[in-house]
């Protein structure tokens, strides 16, 4: 276990790219946005996406997290076991720290009326409707797994390079191209819109986070034979 912490530590070396950079783009996007809407006229619910920014950072954080000191920690003989837990663990607690982050603003936007503005940037509506633990478990899953994509994308350009990465994105081409033409052959894509407009938050987190568990065994396993 005082290894896999060393990991982690060995991670917060770069303070600023893991933590620094996304409390950055928390306070940029969320300060942007109220400004946009003092600018717009009064009336109706202002909606925004801009708080999502700080999630899809952290597919950044899954490629960085690898590739700025896997090299490094090989040098100083970690074992890919002990690099991997400590990085999955670090990232997983930095994950579920912005989740309640983002759960509490959603309170204190609910408390003032939406920024006293009327507005939505945290405290969406499908998200806010339910309980505290819901809300932050779905928040975590969707960074964990942005986070295991990068990481595992990652490992495969370590293992097996640009080459992987090519074999990678025409087999992603063409395992969707796949997917759209048996939904159109079949017709499913009504019953398919519908189970997706009928998903609850809590059913959608559990379904992405068997995802995550997933991605995070095939990034072991790939990560057990990549050089640095």
């Amino acid at each position: 276990m005082s290894r896999v912490m060393n990991v982690a530590r060995m991670q917060l070396i770069n303070k600023w790219t893991f933590l620094g950079i996304p409390m950055v783009i928390l306070v940029g996007s969320t300060a942007l946005t109220i400004a946009i809407w003092a600018m717009i006229p009064k009336g109706g619910i202002l909606v925004s996406g801009s708080s999502q920014a700080v999630v899809w950072y952290f597919l950044a954080l899954g490629i960085q997290s690898l590739t700025l000191t896997f090299p490094f920690s090989q040098a100083m003989s970690v074992s890919r076991k002990t690099f991997y837990l400590g990085t999955l663990g670090l990232f997983a607690t930095i994950a579920l720290a912005y989740a309640v982050l983002y759960y509490v603003l959603g309170l204190i936007e609910t408390a003032t009326g939406g920024w006293g503005m009327g507005g939505q940037l945290f405290a969406l509506g499908w998200i806010s409707e339910n309980n505290a633990g819901v809300q932050i478990l779905f928040y975590f899953v969707i960074m964990v797994l942005l986070f295991m994509i990068g990481f595992w994308c990652a490992t495969i350009y370590l293992r097996w390079k640009a080459t992987g990465m090519l074999v990678l994105g025409i087999g992603v081409a063409l395992l969707t191209l796949a997917w759209v033409g048996l939904m159109s052959m079949n017709h499913w894509w009504i019953p398919f819109w519908t189970w997706v407009g009928s998903a609850t938050v809590l059913g959608l987190a559990l379904s992405l986070g068997v995802l995550c568990v997933l991605l995070a065994g095939g990034s072991y396993l790939t990560l057990r034979r990549a050089t640095a």
